[in-house]
């Protein structure tokens, strides 16, 4: 059985990701990229979906790990009634190859180790061929290629054998002594096999992580910078280099409720993340990587406004068709688990107003609007106005009717309001007069038909009386200022009856017997949706309630794992973590109200 979400640490080489588990196993690992194909996914299992577990053949003490310094090279270490020993593990900045380099060390005594290494292709469907060269064993099925070469020829190399379609490796470790283990994937019809150096590979990769690291700028209380440098370093590690995109997450069909059906993949790049993402790598001082994920979003919708598309693959790419993996048990019998996601084809109004705001952030962090882009922004806008009082599938995006969602009409009003913004500061050509019309007539809607006028607060949707947390951006957007009575009264409603154990959930779900008319069209529940507690958080900060927000905003940091990565989700009653993991969104929000909270504790 896989372990709880919270102890999976994450390495990674800014193309793909892997998680090792407490008891030194790596449970997840995709090959070349993010979105491709797992070769280990026990996490949504169990051994016999694929794992590579390192570590004693005696259990001793709990192990305790951390991260070197400010990298993404983990280290774990045991011990036990014979010694100490430390498994190193990291992926280094890729090369040719993708490699997952595991270097055991002897720290004390002698330690009797056991490897285990059961690769299975296509998430866990596919056994490959394993056969062995004189310095590799190769793993083929189809179109991948697997090698795995043990103690680098060196006197402390490492002899394998096979056992019910695993390599075993079993070896004894002594003190000063370095052995280490290189997983590389190729292409199948490749026929040479890789051959770096890991200890040379562990020197780069701790020089690279640390040039970056030492370009954090963000100003923040000194309580709070590790959480928010680890939370950069997260972000890095969830941006694929080659194009700038930054994946939702690391995984896919982990659950929002354990046995439930929420199970999504979130190996894509959302446009709802656009605005926040760059807030957050601009204010911490990334402008590289600001610059990287602005590129990405104009090259991922360019093309007709009509065909803007709520996610896209880490290289742009449109289809991500859906399809369910009936031959995996899911995480802790969490059924189905899903690859791809349906939501691509939904209708967001709100990635309209996501788009120009990004657009308008990087005006004012200096990068200019180039013709062309404003000419797409232009285009946009003119789409926008056929379409914005549609319903939609909304933020959350649901899977049930579509309906008026209030936080959609929202950021269509952002839409308009950053483009005036936009032509007012650069004097580039554009209808203003009809934004500006446009601008107030959906402001003037939204607080017509979005407002529950006995209670003055924001709804759900259109009609309804339900509470939805995406409305705190009508104070977050500048929708409305911050002394305006509706955004406190929304404000505390939230607080009330969204609360789970004083943390925040997205919106109501229904008891088991409501649930034929839930808003999202799925069944059970969830836990605590994390970001929508730090935005609780800017909320409070913006009506001057900044004491409530630290103390909240303290209690979130804690929830984070001994690594301090955090999920999607929480469950405060199995005091656990749930969903996706780990999930840049809500990095993102740590580090956005970390920052707010310097500035306004500054001030105070």
């Amino acid at each position: 059985m896989p372990g709880r979400i919270e102890d999976y640490a994450l390495i990674g080489d800014l193309q793909t990701a892997a998680l090792v588990g407490r008891d030194g196993s790596i449970d997840w690992l995709c090959l070349p990229r993010f979105d491709s194909a797992s070769c280990f996914a026990a996490l949504l299992g169990g051994d016999e979906h694929g794992h590579w577990r390192l570590a004693p053949a005696f259990e001793g003490e709990a192990p305790e790990r951390s991260y070197v310094g400010d990298s993404l090279v983990l280290q774990t270490e045991w011990t036990t009634s014979t010694g100490r020993v430390r498994v190193i593990d990291f992926m280094p900045q890729r090369d040719r190859t993708p490699d997952v380099m595991r270097i055991v060390e002897g720290v004390s005594g002698s330690v009797k180790m056991v490897g285990e290494l059961r690769l299975r292709f296509d998430y866990g469907r596919i056994i490959p061929w394993m056969r062995r060269t004189e310095n590799h064993r190769i793993a083929v099925a189809g179109p991948d290629a697997v090698w795995l070469r043990c103690g680098n020829g060196s006197p402390n190399g490492v002899r394998t054998r096979g056992r019910d379609f695993a390599t075993i490796s079993e070896f004894t470790v002594h003190a000063g002594e370095r052995i280490p283990f290189v997983l590389s994937w190729t292409p199948s019809h490749h026929r040479q096999g890789p051959r770096q150096d890991p200890e040379k590979a562990l020197r780069h990769t701790l020089e690279d992580w640390q040039t970056w690291s030492s370009r954090f700028s963000a100003q923040v209380a000194e309580t709070d910078v590790a959480a928010v440098r680890r939370s950069l370093i997260t972000l890095k590690a969830l941006t694929y280099e080659p194009t700038g995109g930054i994946v939702a997450a690391a995984t896919a069909g982990l659950p929002e409720e354990i046995g439930g059906e929420r199970n999504w993949d979130y190996r894509f790049c959302w446009l709802r993340d656009s605005t926040m993402t760059l807030s957050a790598l601009l204010n911490a001082g990334y402008h590289q990587e600001a610059r990287a994920w602005y590129d990405w979003l104009l090259r991922a919708i360019a093309g007709d406004p009509a065909e803007l598309q709520i996610m896209y693959g880490v290289g742009g790419e449109r289809r991500l068709p859906e399809e369910t993996a009936d031959w995996l048990p899911g995480y802790e019998g969490s059924r189905p688990v899903r690859f791809g996601n349906a939501a691509v084809d939904q209708l967001q109004l709100d990635v309209y107003g996501e788009v120009v705001d990004t657009l308008y952030l990087a005006h004012r962090s200096g990068i200019r609007i180039e013709r062309h882009v404003w000419s797409m922004l232009v285009r946009l806008l003119e789409f926008l106005e056929e379409r914005w009082s549609d319903p939609d599938e909304g933020l959350w995006e649901v899977r049930g009717p579509r309906r008026h969602f209030v936080h959609s009409k929202i950021m269509c009003w952002v839409a308009y309001d950053r483009a005036v913004k936009l032509a007012e500061e650069t004097r580039l050509p554009g209808p203003v007069e009809r934004w500006r019309e446009l601008r107030d007539l959906i402001h003037s809607d939204v607080c017509t038909r979005g407002v529950d006028h006995r209670r003055g607060v924001f709804t759900q949707y259109y009609g309804g009386r339900e509470l939805d947390a995406a409305t705190l951006f009508a104070v977050k957007s500048g929708f409305l200022p911050a002394d305006d009575p509706r955004v406190a009264a929304t404000v505390e409603a939230i607080r009330r009856d969204l609360h789970h154990d004083g943390f925040i959930l997205r919106y109501p779900t229904p008891a088991a017997e409501q649930q034929a008319d839930a808003v999202d069209g799925l069944t059970g529940s969830e836990g605590a949706f994390l970001a929508c507690s730090y935005w609780l958080c800017d909320a409070l900060i913006a009506i001057g309630r900044t004491d409530e927000a630290r103390e909240l905003f303290d209690r979130l940091r804690g929830l984070a794992n001994d690594l301090g990565l955090i999920s999607e989700e929480w469950d405060p009653l199995a005091g656990r973590q749930l969903g996706n993991t780990p999930q840049a969104f809500t990095h993102v929000a740590l580090v956005n109200t970390a920052l707010a909270l310097g500035r306004a504790e500054e001030r105070a």
